[in-house]
């Protein structure tokens, strides 16, 4: 014998309609809960002050503010009296300072201008008589000669330092020298790899003798010149 379900005694019938109705009364109670507000009870306040009544009250008013009376007005300028001028004016001529072929000119004496000494230099190359070295007096080239006698100056009084033998330094020193209007020497310059080779070169230098001075237009000048002093190790 087969059991058959009464459809009215199933149990999930209306069941989404039922959730849905128990959900939203949920969630009405919730959001009551939420926004429910509860006020104390409290009298220590008058319920009747108004802020109006407070304006009411007289204000005092602050004491007014003295400024200075203002300055009295300028005097009226005094009447001034026009005078006339009745005093003659002399005119006052201005004579000519051009001279009239009449009057006679005076002559001036001549001046002598001092000649100014000028300090030039000439360089060595470009110089119309170069410099004589003593012992060139006599040569034809004598810029030639110069130059021959100075590198023999140089062999003659060359002096290897040993400072810089033990260093193991050398190389080439330059060396800018003028020959004065007297013929002495001076305004040494030097540059080269190291301060021993440049202070042999100068005492080099300063052992020059006094020369002829360089002329140009038939005036002493100031020559400079310029010569390169080798040092190399053996």
């Amino acid at each position: 014998m087969e059991l058959k379900k009464n459809p009215k005694a199933d149990v999930g019938k209306n069941s989404s309609l039922y959730f849905v109705i128990g959900l939203t009364a949920v969630l009405g109670l919730v959001y009551g809960a939420m926004e429910w507000k509860k006020y104390d009870n409290s009298n220590d306040y008058d319920i009747s002050m108004n802020v109006e009544d407070q304006l009411d009250e007289e204000v005092p008013m602050t004491e007014q503010i003295k400024t200075p009376p203002p300055p009295p007005p300028p005097a009226a300028p005094e009447v001034i009296e026009v005078v006339e001028d009745e005093e003659e004016v002399e005119e006052t001529v201005i004579e000519s300072t051009e001279t009239s072929q009449e009057e006679e000119v005076m002559e001036v004496e001549e001046v002598e201008v001092e000649e100014v000494d000028e300090d030039i230099s000439v360089p060595f190359a470009v110089i119309e008589d170069v410099p004589v070295f003593p012992g060139c007096e006599g040569s034809s080239n004598k810029k030639a000669c110069f130059q021959e006698m100075m590198q023999k100056h140089i062999r003659k009084n060359f002096r290897y330092p040993e400072i810089a033998q033990e260093m193991g330094v050398q190389g080439r020193v330059n060396v800018i020298f003028v020959i004065q209007k007297d013929g002495s020497i001076g305004n040494i310059r030097m540059r080269g790899p190291d301060k021993n080779l440049e202070k042999e070169a100068l005492r080099i230098i300063n052992k020059l003798p006094k020369m002829t001075p360089g002329k140009q237009r038939g005036r002493a000048v100031k020559v400079p010149f310029s010569i390169p002093i080798t040092f190399k190790l053996q």
